[in-house]
């Protein structure tokens, strides 16, 4: 019953907005403390690890909506799984674009020798290039020209993007041996891909 009366809510027209105006709110509340100088000592290292964080809290959150929705029976949930993909995307390229701007003052000619040179940097660039065809392909015309079959493939790239993701995090605390919270997005990326093993394993022996 109360599962219900959820996806009654989940289906109300103004979940979508409210949800759009949420994910909005941590690139508002970073460009607020760029704005007012109250982003602490290093303001440039603030915004990189803040998009950062929030690429990675929202590709988490994408690939949450499934396990919910299954767990749960909310089908609802499935209509907000594209807004999340593609606000991943969205505070990805923000990650990236501070790092090219405020560490590398948009020079070519410093970007491209440091992403091959720096590991972490490296994996995460590579988890952005492989999002860009997923964000290119969120929308209704790319699933009917690709096919439903091509297109569930294609998103499957989501998975490697998390796992590059996490390696990039964990590489990046590893030179501050700080490692807590790299476990927390370990066991919850762990969870989240695990939950769809056993779904499909427990789909086949039932």
């Amino acid at each position: 019953m109360a599962a219900t009366g959820l996806q009654r809510l989940l289906l109300h027209a103004a979940v979508k907005p409210l949800v759009f105006v949420l994910a909005l709110l941590p690139f508002a509340a970073l460009l607020q403390g760029a704005l007012t100088n109250t982003l602490g000592a290093n303001p440039a290292e603030a915004l990189i690890r803040g998009t950062g964080d929030w690429t990675l809290r929202f590709l988490c959150l994408t690939l949450a909506v499934t396990p919910l929705r299954q767990a749960f029976g909310l089908a609802a949930l499935a209509r907000l799984r594209r807004m999340l993909g593609l606000f991943a995307f969205f505070y990805g390229v923000l990650h990236f674009a501070c790092y090219a701007w405020l560490d590398m003052g948009l020079d070519l000619g410093l970007i491209l020798p440091d992403i091959a040179k720096r590991n972490f940097i490296l994996v995460g660039t590579a988890a952005l290039v492989l999002m860009l065809p997923l964000a290119a392909t969120s929308f209704n015309r790319a699933i009917r020209s690709l096919g439903a079959a091509r297109w569930q493939l294609l998103h499957r790239a989501v998975y490697a993007v998390v796992l590059l993701g996490l390696l990039h995090f964990f590489w990046m605390r590893s030179g501050k041996n700080d490692y807590a919270e790299v476990a927390v997005y370990a066991a919850v990326i762990a969870v989240l891909l695990g939950w769809r093993q056993w779904w499909r394993y427990a789909r086949k022996v039932s």
